[in-house]
């Protein structure tokens, strides 16, 4: 760039509103972090509307301070005030967004894994400018948490219905009885609900986080599940147990050595078994993936995926956003055969590999 180039008045202001905007949007992130974790959107969508006294009285929470609250989640377009009777209300749209725990638009979980990353905002610089690696363990358990309620709404909607229909005799296998294998499977949410629709089969959750191991084993005692087993392990010391399939979600990113991870995925399964890998949705170039989204994936894969995977053995280092071609590439150097895409939603990419 020209130093002596003027600056273009009308291009300064569009940006400046702009980088305003997301400013006031960091803050109302923290307005609705407080509603998710108080329950205050919960008790205002049972009540109906609510005045700050109301509420108050309802929750036996500070007024004055509910009234600061409410005025600004009324800003923010969070919660609906209505002028003529100084109430506030949730619409049925926003109490999707931001109170109906599961449906796919139910933003708290995201919202959570922000606050997560803010509330380690000391460590995430000091990663940053020495370029070392940052074990998953030293993040915020909001991290684990608000991941894990981010990503399970779409798994729900997706994983029984279409991506596991999508690779070749899976959904056939599963159904009368086989073995799987749910690597890096976090608290358990992709794991529990495999052996919820697949009482025949039996299905392995492995990650090397010993917290979030413990809780997916508290999850699946409370449903009372016994076709499910949950250990912690390194992606790279799983059990031969001849799985039939083996699934890594939203995972092999974060991983330091993914080619490794996937040539040993390669010797765990049986001779007809499927590598299951579903993955952020991403095109392969940069220039296609400006969009408020990948900006999202690209944040977060600077503070938790790039470093999680410096932190490893390799540090390979993919990122949120390494797109199909890279992928592939990935499973093919592992030594699979017939890699392909088997399906897709706007957020996710599901990939099919055999041996």
């Amino acid at each position: 760039m020209n130093e002596a180039q003027e600056i273009n008045h009308d291009k300064l202001m569009e940006l400046f509103g702009n980088v305003f905007s997301h400013i006031s949007g960091a803050v109302g992130l923290l307005m609705s972090y407080l509603g998710d974790q108080t329950g205050l959107y919960s008790k205002i969508e049972e009540m109906g509307s609510c005045t700050a006294k109301s509420l108050s009285d309802a929750t036996d929470m500070d007024e004055r301070y509910l009234q600061e609250w409410l005025s600004a989640n009324a800003a923010h377009g969070y919660i609906t005030f209505e002028a003529e009777t100084e109430e506030f209300y949730l619409s049925p749209e926003q109490a999707v967004v931001f109170c109906r725990e599961g449906e796919p638009q139910c933003l708290q979980g995201l919202i959570q894994g922000v606050i997560g990353q803010m509330a380690t905002q000391d460590v995430a610089l000091e990663v940053f400018k020495t370029g070392r690696g940052r074990p998953w363990s030293e993040h915020h358990m909001c991290c684990f948490c608000g991941t894990d309620r981010f990503f399970r709404p779409a798994y729900v909607s997706h994983l029984v219905e279409e991506w596991i229909p999508s690779i070749t005799g899976a959904k056939e296998k599963l159904t009368s009885g086989g073995k799987v294998a749910d690597i890096g499977c976090g608290l358990g949410s992709t794991t529990i609900l495999m052996a919820e629709t697949y009482p025949n089969s039996h299905i392995y959750g492995y990650d090397f986080h010993d917290e979030s191991i413990k809780e997916a084993q508290k999850r699946a005692s409370e449903k009372g599940l016994t076709n499910i087993t949950f250990e912690v392990r390194d992606s790279k010391d799983i059990p031969n147990e001849g799985f039939d399939l083996a699934c890594i979600f939203d995972a092999l990113h974060d991983m330091g050595d993914p080619v490794g991870v996937a040539s040993g995925i390669k010797d765990i399964l049986n001779d007809e078994g499927k590598f299951m890998l579903v993955e952020p949705f991403a095109e392969d170039e940069l220039k296609d993936n400006l969009t408020p989204a990948s900006a999202m994936m690209y944040g977060f894969s600077t503070i938790v995926c790039v470093p999680t995977s410096r932190a490893q053995e390799v540090g390979l280092c993919l990122g949120a956003q390494a797109g199909p071609k890279r992928l592939i590439k990935v499973l093919e150097d592992a030594g699979f055969e017939g890699v392909r895409i088997s399906d897709s939603t706007t957020n996710n990419l599901v990939f099919e590999a055999a041996k």
